[in-house]
């Protein structure tokens, strides 16, 4: 333990790291300040290794010689937190300060901060269960620290949201040396690529809860799509499994204030493989970031479990006990999404396990993520995806994500593979991703890294010919590109600029445009349907609809794309405003996509949709939903567009559609290129193809 000096007397405790933070300063300067300043504060406890200071005092000081660094109430706030004392009831204090801003976010009065007991018992009347929870951190009476901590976060709450205040709050937390690093809270990427691939459902099931990073994610993504699923979740540390249900309490609010009938959270506090809390819980989605290497897992307690349908986990395969955990609560059409070692995929104790999931079609997916990830370990972790056993053998699709291509997210890169391998259209793609046939795994390894799987390099050359004939059709390809831009100029004072502006809630409200989402689906049954949907995938892309959803037969099914529809995902880094394609016609609205329609006696569709994609829109018409991946929650009802003749607007639509072409031909000329530079590479390496003398300017290569 560091000996350092700190801060106490009646206001959060700050060691010498806190002190420098106030001052914006190293740790070395208040050492410094102590030889230098006769004024400095005198100790006023402690011990002359380790003393202890009048933090009222201390701050005086600081503000006298312009020292004080200011800081906002977000980051006082933290302050307070994470300078608690002791440090082992940092995380209470969070929960205390999340409980306190949830009771905000219900209505409570701020100003005041409310008694223990009555703090306890405005949280009953939302959940007892959590109300419970709380109870157990709250003391009899508030500590002078507890209380400056709890005013500073009615201060916050005055300033901003009381859920974005929260969250601000665990990111800190999650990223401090209070928490266990991933045992907390999953990052962003990580959770939204899961999730991604999990897709959405009435149940969610997190086993391994944390602080509800992936729960909380769910939750959020399916509300943003229209929708809800209730969470369920088991934690055996008690102080995060009350942080995730307060972070789902925050989003279940929001549920509750747009509408939807949504079922509260439940989140249980317990080991969930040696005292399952739901036994009897059959989810649709079930994600979880387990611990890794555990020994004392509690397999000498559990040797008949009726979990271990794929065989006894040995001592030292405590993940494949995990998976089995999972496959246990899933339903029977549901899937789990799991994060494992890579280890896992290799060792020879669970060489069995590993071919039974195979054989039995459980396991549908091993994907490689890329490293560091999930600090502070910089291994490179992987994605399994399971389903409840399947009657055919059938394939297992390996996935190499461990380089990302420039311009895309992991999510987005994992989530096409995905949904391209349950097509009935996937195409593999060499060194990247590949279906291997089950019995070609089932060798005496049953070693399913992925990248074991996927051919090498010398295997990945083309046909030399087919790659001189795509240089060609590559030249054509970048014509195409150059001559699909519109012929624009110059010009200090432009018609849209001048033009008088519409609100698109005023639009709304005269008729002249609708705005239509998908509808909430009644919980699958025997007599259901399935129906292809568009995505918000599908959208980005401008490809044909390649979702599907499946909904109660007596379901009269969503909102259908129409001729001159406007589709826009409900979530993304910018605004992308498609008019409807021919392939689109007929196909129902899927979860995350939203329908402008417009009286085309009135507007031209093309123009709607190029105005509204306009770069600066998504600050206006978009709600922050994640800080570190940059997406927005778009609501176009925000928004407003140019008011002009309609020949106008058929002139400007006619451009705005010549630019959405050049960027489906520029995304497919950077796909082919990249494609094409890749087997040139590979052609150059195996020896199949050649470099011609310099000066020739027509071919690249020779066979």
């Amino acid at each position: 333990m560091t000996n350092e000096p700190t801060a106490t007397m009646g206001e959060a405790t700050l060691t010498a790291s806190g002190i420098a933070r106030l001052a914006n300063v190293g740790r070395a300067a208040v050492s410094n300040w102590r030889r230098r300043y006769a004024d400095f504060p005198e100790p006023v406890g402690g011990t002359p290794a380790s003393p202890s200071f009048d933090a009222r005092e201390v701050e005086r000081w600081l503000s006298r010689h312009n020292r004080l660094h200011e800081v906002g109430t977000d980051q006082s706030a933290w302050r307070h937190i994470g300078s608690y004392q002791p440090a082992a009831e940092v995380s209470d204090l969070l929960a205390l300060c999340g409980a306190r801003l949830l009771t905000l976010a219900n209505g409570a009065t701020a100003g005041t901060v409310p008694a223990p007991r009555e703090l306890v018992t405005q949280l009953d009347a939302l959940d007892p269960g959590l109300a419970r929870l709380v109870a157990g951190v709250v003391p009899k009476r508030w500590t002078p620290q507890q209380s400056i901590a709890l005013s500073t976060i009615d201060q916050l709450a005055a300033e901003q949201d009381p859920e974005t205040a929260f969250e601000y709050l665990h990111r800190q937390f999650v990223s401090s040396a209070h928490s266990l690093s991933g045992l907390a809270g999953t990052p962003d990427t990580v959770a939204e690529a899961m999730l991604t691939i999990a897709g959405s459902g009435p149940v969610t099931f997190d086993f391994t809860a944390g602080t509800g990073s992936l729960l909380r994610m769910a939750a959020d993504r399916a509300l943003a799509g229209g929708s809800s699923t209730r969470c369920y979740g088991q934690e055996i540390r008690s102080e995060y499994a009350l942080v995730a249900l307060l972070r789902l309490w925050f989003v279940h609010l929001r549920a509750r204030r747009t509408g939807f009938a949504a079922e509260p959270p439940v989140l249980h506090v317990g080991d969930s493989l040696l005292a399952d809390a739901t036994p009897g819980l059959a989810a649709d989605i079930v994600v979880a970031n387990f611990p890794f290497g555990l020994h004392d897992w509690g397999n000498e307690r559990l040797p008949y479990d009726p979990r271990w349908t794929y065989g006894l986990p040995p001592r030292t395969e405590p993940e494949l006990a995990w998976v089995q955990h999972a496959l246990a609560h899933l339903a029977t059409d549901g899937t789990a999404v799991v994060l494992m070692p890579p280890a896992a995929a290799s060792r020879p104790a669970g060489r069995r396990i590993r071919a039974e999931l195979i054989r039995r079609g459980a396991l549908r997916s091993v994907i490689a993520l890329p490293l560091g990830l999930m600090p502070p370990t910089n291994v490179g972790l992987h994605i399994w995806v399971l389903t409840q056993p399947s009657k055919r053998v059938g394939e297992l699709l390996m996935v190499d994500a461990t380089v990302t291509p420039p311009g895309r997210t992991l999510a987005d890169v994992v989530g096409t593979i995905w949904r391209s391998y349950l097509s009935s259209a996937y195409t593999e793609e060499p060194g990247l991703h590949r279906a291997v046939a089950a019995i070609d795994v089932l060798d005496d390894q049953v070693d399913l890294t992925p990248q074991r799987h996927l051919p090498q390099a010398d295997e990945l050359a083309a046909d030399p010919a087919q790659v001189v004939t795509r240089i060609k059709a590559f030249d054509r390809l970048m014509g195409q590109v150059r001559s699909s831009l519109p012929a624009v100029t110059a010009t200090p004072t432009g018609s849209l600029r001048s033009a008088p502006q519409a609100e698109i809630s005023d639009l709304l409200r005269s008729g002249s445009v609708s705005v239509h989402r998908a509808v909430s689906r009644s919980r699958s049954s025997e007599s259901d349907t399935t129906v292809v949907v568009l995505t918000p995938g599908d959208v980005v892309a401008g490809g044909p609809a390649t979702g599907s959803v499946t909904r109660a037969a007596s379901d009269g099914g969503g909102p259908q794309v129409r001729t001159d529809d406007i589709l826009i995902p409900v979530v993304g880094h910018s605004i992308t405003a498609r008019v409807a394609a021919a392939d689109h016609v007929g196909a129902e609205l899927g979860p995350g996509v939203q329908l402008m329609r417009v009286d085309t006696t009135l507007f031209d569709p093309w123009f709607v949709a190029g105005v509204i994609s306009r770069t600066d829109n998504a600050r206006v018409a978009g709600r922050t939903l994640s800080t570190v991946s940059g997406t927005f929650r778009i609501d176009i009802r925000r928004l407003a567009i140019p008011v002009l003749p309609l020949e106008q607007q058929r002139r400007y639509g006619l451009a705005f559609r010549r630019v959405a072409e050049f960027r489906a031909q520029l995304d497919l000329a950077a796909a082919a290129g990249a494609a094409l530079a890749r087997d040139i590479g590979d052609g150059l390496t195996a020896g199949a193809l050649e470099l011609l003398p310099e000066g020739d300017p027509e071919a690249r290569v020779r066979l």
